[in-house]
Order: C-alpha cells, then structure tokens, then sequence
C-alpha cells in the first residue's frame, strides 16, 4: 500500500501515530526529492507540536539511516567508538579526546559539525590549524582511522542524506528545538558510523541548547534509548554549561588550549568531563574493567607525551602544520563594574559576542574569522574586585563595541557567594 505524504502528515498534525512503513516512504520520498519541501516543513512542524512515540522515534532513525551508506569496520580488537556533544560554548573535549582514546587502543572515526549561532564548531576551530582539511574523501576518511587510530572530519556526502534535507529544512522553519528531531538527527548519523560504543555529552544551562536540566535529561533518555533499540551501546552523561567549559571560547584560542590540555596543562572542569566520558568509553568496550583503571590509562596517555603525538599525527594526516602559527586578535580586557561575586554567567551571550566578532555565522557560507574569541578569567562564585578583569575579548575592530556591550551583559555579579551547580549531573544508560 502506497501512502500518501499528504495523509502521513495529517496523521502526524492530528496526533496519531505513524507506522514504520508510512516513515520508511516518507524519509525515502523526501531524499528521492518526490516529496516536496513545504510536504517536509509541515511534516516537521506537526512533529514539533505533536511529538513522536518511542516507537516513531526509533523507526525515524532508523530510516534517516538507512537513507545512505554506513560504515563497516574489519574486526581488530580495536573497538569502534565515538563521542558526541549537545554542544556549548568553549567545549573542546573532541579535540583532546579523540587522541587519547586512540592512544589505548580505540578506533575513532569522529565525524563532527560546523557552529551556527552561538555554539562553536569542531570542524572550524580545527581549521584554525594551517592547513587541516576537514573534508576527505570516504578513502581518505577510513585510511586515516586505519592509520592513525582517530579522525576528526565532516560527513561524506553518502552518509545520511536524509538528515542533510530534514536538518537543512529544520534550521529555516524553527524546528530545531524537537527532542525526536535532535534525537533522529543525532542517531542516525552515529549509527551509520558503524560504531561499537557510544558516549554522549548531553548539556543543560545559559550556554546549552537545552536550558532547563529536565529537558537535557529527557533529550539524553530519548538518545540511549534509540541507541540500546537500534544495537549501539550507548551511555550519556549530563553536564553543566551554565559557564564556559574551560578558560578560552573561540576558534585557534581553543586549539592553543587544547594542546596545552595535551600537555597536562588544563583546567579542572574541562579534565573531568574529557576523562569521565572518556572512561565511560574504554569500560563500555572492555578495554578496562573499572572505572578507576581506565582513567589511570587515559591519565598515562598524557603523562607520556602519548597523546599529544598522536594528535599531531592526526592533524598531519589531514594536512595540518600544528606548529605553524595560529591566528589570534589583540586582547582587550572587560572588566568588573563592581565588587561582589560572580552569580550568573549568560553563556549564549558569549557565544553571541564571538558571533559578532566574526567567530560565528548567521548564514552556513558565512566565512569565519578563527582569531577572535575570550578568555575566561573568572569562575562562577567567584569573589571579584571593581576593575578586575572578567575575561580577555580577543577581537579586531569589527563587532568589538557590539561584543564587549554583550559580555558586559553576560555576567551578573551579586552580594553573596553561589553554590555552585554540579559539574556532570546524572549518568543514562
């Protein structure tokens, strides 16, 4: 029986529930083009209002993945896996990583985005490295995973076409914001990596795409839910980003700092969330039967300087010199108008400020300027003077008034001290 894309969505609007064969011809119709865009935004749109089941969530999935090619890896003894963020302002994490977990015997096919909006882009604070390519060839893509253990790089072309549509349409009709839309998105693009395990990074708070912690929560229980459902051992840890991850926010200001995290030069907060997902991954795929064990061998991996050159050997495998220099602007500091305590730090308006400094897009083509950005120097709860400094604004001339009203804007300073929100929140499995 042939369904109509004109009844799927009429189903979906007055809130009933679609079967497997109404999405498997719906998602086929929308790649093969013979549903139309608009037939796509208002099946979107009703999604958005009505919601999805469990069951539709997990059947949307799996056809956004079998929309295109997926990956298949020999069988090494070296377990496939992959980390995923939410996403938020100075998280850096993928880049440090990816590195180590190929230092203890993972394969670590990292397939990442672009930022738009407020939120910063794997790819594009790689591409503040001379040189790096983030898009290879699928050739290119598996040689280096064979090679080097890891690759950071954007989605081939034959990987999960429908979520290319879907997502295309989603960021102009305002229906982003769909717990089964992210989580479909999402999944469908991890599961085609041919992945054995799964961790994800799931972030509530001012610098989040969830705000509220209910919603990070449910958004993470949907995701390892269509993971467990689909064959993928997936865990999700939710973290707090209520204040930058880390002291920088930027493009090349967060390459410099993550290599300096590759030295064992890195902040507390950005340590433990890099190594509590990357702990999760290593007892997931057995390499390490406790936590505690696997955590000294991620530990060891910078200690010994091993992770650092695997890096660099990445980066060079994908064209990068990771010792020439990186751009960065003149630092202007933003200083405190009062004395107090640091109680709220607005995160998107950070993001906003580098957006107006060049750092982040209004449009997909917008192009970049990867040497603005901050430096963090305070924390939440923070006793802080008049005058001293809340953070370096690493900017030209362009946007930098603009910039520096939103930072103003971003932190509120109080007459008591915080307690200060927990780092990482709750584990879902």
């Amino acid at each position: 029986m042939k369904h109509n894309p004109v009844e799927t969505i009429r189903r979906k609007r007055d809130g009933e529930q679609l079967s497997s064969a109404e999405l498997a011809e719906f998602i086929g119709g929308v790649v093969r083009g013979e549903v139309a865009d608009y037939q796509a935004s208002a099946f979107l749109m009703a999604v958005f209002f009505r919601g999805m089941t469990a069951a539709e969530t997990g059947e949307l999935t799996r056809q956004m993945l079998l929309s295109g090619a997926q990956l298949d890896w020999p069988k090494t003894g070296r377990p496939v896996v992959d980390k995923h963020s939410s996403g938020g302002v100075g998280d850096k994490v993928s880049l440090i990583l990816a590195p180590m977990l190929a230092c203890c015997g993972l394969r670590v096919p990292m397939i990442s985005g672009r930022g738009l909006g407020a939120t910063g882009g794997t790819l594009d604070k790689l591409e503040a490295i001379p040189g790096f390519r983030a898009n290879l060839t699928p050739d290119e893509f598996r040689s280096t995973v064979d090679r080097v253990g890891c690759v950071i790089a954007g989605a081939t072309a034959d990987l999960v076409p429908a979520d290319r549509k879907l997502y295309a349409l989603r960021d102009v009709t305002a229906t982003v914001p769909s717990i089964p839309l992210i989580t479909g998105s999402i999944m469908s693009k991890k599961l085609a990596e041919g992945l054995d395990a799964l961790v994800l990074d799931v972030k509530w708070g001012s610098g989040a795409f969830m705000k509220q912690l209910d919603g990070a929560r449910q958004l993470a229980r949907s995701l390892v839910d269509v993971g467990r459902d689909l064959g993928l051992k997936t865990i999700a840890l939710v973290t707090d980003m209520n204040q930058p991850l880390g002291r920088t926010a930027g493009h090349a200001v967060e390459v410099d700092e993550s290599v300096a995290a590759l030295e064992g030069d890195w902040s507390d907060d950005l340590r433990e969330v890099t190594l509590a997902l990357g702990v999760e991954l290593l007892v997931a795929t057995g390499r390490e039967t406790t936590p505690d064990a696997a955590r000294a061998r991620l530990e060891q991996s910078i200690s010994s300087g091993t992770a650092l050159a695997k890096f660099r050997e990445m980066v060079a495998a994908q064209g990068g010199n990771l010792d020439a220099p990186r751009p960065k602007a003149p630092a202007v500091p933003i200083v405190a108008p009062r004395s107090g305590y640091i109680s709220a730090i607005d995160c998107e308006l950070l993001g906003r400020a580098i957006a107006a400094l060049g750092g982040g897009r209004q449009r997909v083509e917008d192009k970049l300027d990867l040497s603005v950005g901050l430096e963090m120097r305070v924390r939440l709860g923070q006793r802080v003077a008049q005058g001293q400094p809340l953070l370096n604004l690493l900017a030209h001339d362009r946007g930098r008034e603009a910039a520096g009203t939103l930072v103003e804007q971003a932190f509120t300073i109080g007459d008591d001290p915080l307690a200060l929100p927990k780092l990482i929140v709750d584990r879902i499995t």
